[in-house]
């Protein structure tokens, strides 16, 4: 950690937000960093869905956006990686610059607009790693095109062609920076899609679980609305939160008036609180992830404390570096014993 924040870091942040990221990427391609050796905690490890999870620190979508270099991620300690969101017709996204670093908030903003190779190119991908054993847990996030006139069924097609693939699907309705995607997430449309893709998922000789991805900025009766239809309609689980638009008054970086969604430090209150909620509303009896701000053990503990049997990460890779899954499973084995937990499950929902 002290190198990547002496040395690596400061090399990094002299760059562009996105060609950083797109260094990062080329540099796990060539195995530049080295992977985590060390054994898991047996504290850390549980079953979901049929997985037996080393640890709950997974990397969330959007960092490997095109399935690419999700092996290299596994090795460095994360319990499982999302890749994606994938489109059917791959699409350039939004005029760039689109991402934006916050330094002084420990955020990042962006506008990427689901950039991607599309998904022939991504179902090739997964496809090798199926063939090659499948070791390690990896998720396939599916969106909709930009121009798409027929959200549910770019859905559709994204499951029918990753069901065999993917260990679990997430239906992605929660990014702001697609036109009309979060409308989705109105009680009615929305199951509407679950219902079309779970029906996609029944005809695949292979079902893996669904999951959806909520937005932060929810009303009370938005999330009882999801909650109600993702129980009814029998999903795997919610992933809960994308990114937000709202923009906090503490927020000091100069890029914070740019469009997008925050995530990071300043995403860690209101997401835990959404995290809650659903977790209430589904009276405990639905997997949750939790994703948004966790940086370190701490921040992991209280997602789970807060209804999370699965933490995801992303800005923290930026502003911690590539062994933060490491750093993050040591410090939460640490808070479990001290608080007298036997394992990681026991806690889940602990402060609700």
């Amino acid at each position: 950690m002290g190198l990547y924040k002496s040395i690596l870091r400061p090399l990094m942040f002299s760059l562009d937000t996105e060609a950083a990221h797109s260094l990062a990427l080329f540099g796990l391609k060539l195995g530049l960093v080295p992977r985590s050796a060390e054994p898991q905690d047996d504290i850390l490890k549980q079953s979901l869905w049929g997985f037996d999870f080393p640890n709950p620190i997974g990397l969330a979508a959007g960092f490997d956006k095109n399935a690419e270099v999700f092996e290299q991620l596994l090795q460095l300690g994360f319990g499982f990686v999302e890749t994606g969101t994938v489109t059917p017709l791959a699409q350039p996204g939004n005029e760039k610059p689109r991402m934006f670093r916050l330094v002084e908030d420990d955020a990042i903003i962006n506008r990427l607009g689901f950039n991607n190779d599309g998904l022939a190119a991504y179902q090739v991908r997964l496809e090798k790693w199926r063939y090659k054993g499948a070791r390690g847990i990896v998720g396939a996030n599916i969106g909709k095109n930009k121009t798409s006139t027929n959200s549910v069924g770019d859905y559709v097609k994204g499951v029918s062609a990753l069901s065999e693939l993917a260990s679990y699907l997430v239906v992605n309705v929660s990014s702001p920076n697609t036109p009309g995607l979060r409308d989705l997430q109105g009680k009615q449309k929305l199951s509407e899609l679950l219902q079309s893709v779970l029906e996609a998922r029944s005809v695949a000789s292979r079902q893996p679980p669904l999951f959806l991805k909520v937005a932060p900025d929810l009303e009370s009766n938005d999330i009882e609305d999801i909650a109600e239809v993702a129980t009814t309609n029998g999903i795997g689980g919610i992933i809960a939160t994308n990114t937000t638009i709202d923009r906090p008054d503490f927020l000091t970086s100069k890029n914070k008036a740019e469009l997008g969604g925050l995530s990071g430090k300043p995403l860690f209150a209101p997401s835990c609180e959404v995290l809650k909620r659903f977790y209430k509303m589904t009276n405990g009896d639905l997997p949750l992830i939790g994703v948004g701000g966790v940086s370190d053990g701490r921040d992991a503990y209280e997602k789970i404390k807060s209804g999370a049997s699965l933490v995801q990460v992303y800005s923290s890779m930026i502003f911690e570096g590539p062994w933060v899954a490491k750093k993050i499973n040591h410090e939460l084995a640490d808070l479990l014993r001290n608080d007298g937990f036997k394992n990681v499950a026991d806690a889940i929902g602990a402060s609700v």
